[in-house]
């Protein structure tokens, strides 16, 4: 990392640089007991009182302190991956929005608020924690994507947001992405800011979908149908109670695939679902039953998945993986995908 500016350290970047993607040095210790310096490169959501807010690609902040910087420079937008597809942030998180369509949707300017949840009844489940409550089916289709102006400053817009989720006894959250060019670092450092707190972060990777298709995978035993059953759901770990807002969730989506692979006693031993939408076909859900990991079953299920999105168009592939998802991401890797951003669940930290 070069800072130097005929043979020292310079810092070339002032709070009037906020906002855009830079390079930091700072030193850790005193200069005087032989100090230590740290980088840091990300996007400078902020710079007051003293203190520099510096967001990184995976949306990790670092706070630095004014008087520790040695050198700082503006950097360009890390260059694209020339790894599968090329595609810009607000087209794939568009494509990723539709194929996880809430029950209920508004609009706030160009903000979308999302809502997808069930009532569990009071003597349906006695002692379950649940009972009584309205609960929300997946983050993703109970959280607002903010995808341009709100039409109103942030702040109200957020309040806004809260309201609305109030008004259905549910948690507000807000859906944000950093790490590529035209994500959302400003955003995520205004609800710190104004009281949210980060609950989930996850990868978008994306790959070319063809080698998915042309993987040496045996697909003989997976089956695909147009509609989820109460199997599949079996499988589902996310889905609790098959309730109607879990199904109309996952058979949301332009063109909408469910593909399993037959186990023991009426559960499947694999299942994957996958929503073609134009050029993108999207990965989800493909979990495998602990007894039958290692026999190359998400793999097959993928590869039969791939073939169906190819043989409608598509031509890249998308799916989402959380950090800590290990085995996931070593499959992943494997089939071609890199990573083009993270996004994040930010949730109303109510008092």
């Amino acid at each position: 990392m070069e800072f130097t500016g005929g043979g020292r350290l310079e810092v070339r970047i002032t709070s009037a640089d906020v906002g855009k993607r830079v390079s930091v040095r700072c030193v850790t210790d005193a200069p005087e007991a032989g100090g230590k310096y740290t980088d840091a490169v990300g996007v400078l959501t902020s710079w007051d009182a003293g203190v520099l807010l510096i967001t990184r690609k995976d949306g990790a902040a670092v706070r630095i302190e004014e008087s520790s910087l040695v050198a700082g420079k503006v950097v360009p937008a890390a260059p694209a991956r020339r790894r599968g597809p090329s595609a810009t942030f607000p087209e794939l998180a568009r494509a990723t929005a539709r194929a996880w369509q809430p029950v209920e949707s508004e609009p706030l300017g160009e903000w979308t608020l999302r809502a997808s949840y069930q009532d569990v009844p009071s003597e349906a489940r006695p002692g379950d924690a649940a009972a009584g409550r309205r609960v929300g089916f997946t983050r993703r289709a109970n959280s607002a994507l903010p995808l341009g102006d709100p039409g109103l400053p942030v702040a109200e817009a957020l309040t806004r947001v809260r309201d609305w989720y109030a008004a259905r006894s549910l948690p507000a959250y807000v859906q944000t992405a950093t790490g590529a060019e035209g994500t959302q670092e400003l955003l995520c450092a205004e609800l710190d800011r104004h009281g949210w707190r980060r609950e989930v972060s996850a990868e978008v990777r994306i790959a070319a979908l063809a080698p998915i298709g042309d993987l040496d995978a045996d697909v003989s035993a997976v089956h695909l149908s147009r509609t989820v059953d109460d199997a599949w759901l079996g499988r589902y770990q996310r889905s609790g109670e098959a309730s109607p807002a879990v199904r109309t969730v996952l058979a949301s989506g332009p063109s909408v695939w469910f593909a399993s692979v037959a186990g023991t006693g009426g559960v499947p031993a694999a299942i994957g679902r996958c929503v073609v939408d134009g050029r993108w076909a999207g990965f989800m859900a493909v979990e495998v039953d602990p007894a039958h990991r290692r026999r190359g079953l998400a793999t097959s299920v993928m590869t039969a998945l791939a073939r169906q999105a190819l043989d409608e168009g598509a031509s890249a592939a998308w799916l989402q993986v959380e950090a800590d998802n290990d085995a996931a991401r070593a499959l992943y890797d494997g089939m071609g995908f890199a990573a083009h951003h993270h996004y994040h669940h930010y949730r109303w930290a109510e008092a």
